[in-house]
């Protein structure tokens, strides 16, 4: 297969989102749509911070579910997506990159929904 750019794996990697979230339980459906996701390239200086490591796969930030919001308390929940990380992890394999977004995704979900580590494994989302 072709080498794909950032606009065609961004766009496998959106509709790949969509699909994991039609399948997902009603309970959960709804409330996933309450949190967007973003794709980016590469994961900047700013959110990798001391905390991560530059091929972090995604993140969320933001307040989990439940928890009340204002805007005193900065950004509002999101996921974020690294498309150049999740396509080396998948050694350039548009499947392997597909099932990684799907489990990245829906791990950093299970953070929406205030699951800690060991609450993600338990559901096979480490």
């Amino acid at each position: 297969m072709a080498a794909m750019n950032l606009v065609q794996l961004t766009r496998l990697a959106e509709q790949t989102v969509a699909a994991t979230r039609k399948k997902l339980p009603a309970s959960l459906q709804a409330a996933s749509k309450n949190v967007p996701v973003t794709c980016l390239d590469w994961p900047s200086d700013e959110v990798l911070g001391d905390e991560f490591e530059p091929d972090i796969l995604g993140l969320f930030i933001g307040p989990s579910h439940g928890t009340p919001t204002d805007e005193s308390q900065g950004l509002p929940p999101q996921i974020l997506l690294f498309i150049g990380n999740l396509w080396d992890f998948a050694e350039a394999d548009p499947k392997a990159f597909c099932d990684e977004v799907r489990l990245t995704y829906l791990h950093e979900l299970g953070h929406y929904f205030g699951w800690d580590e060991e609450d993600l494994a338990a559901r096979g989302l480490d």
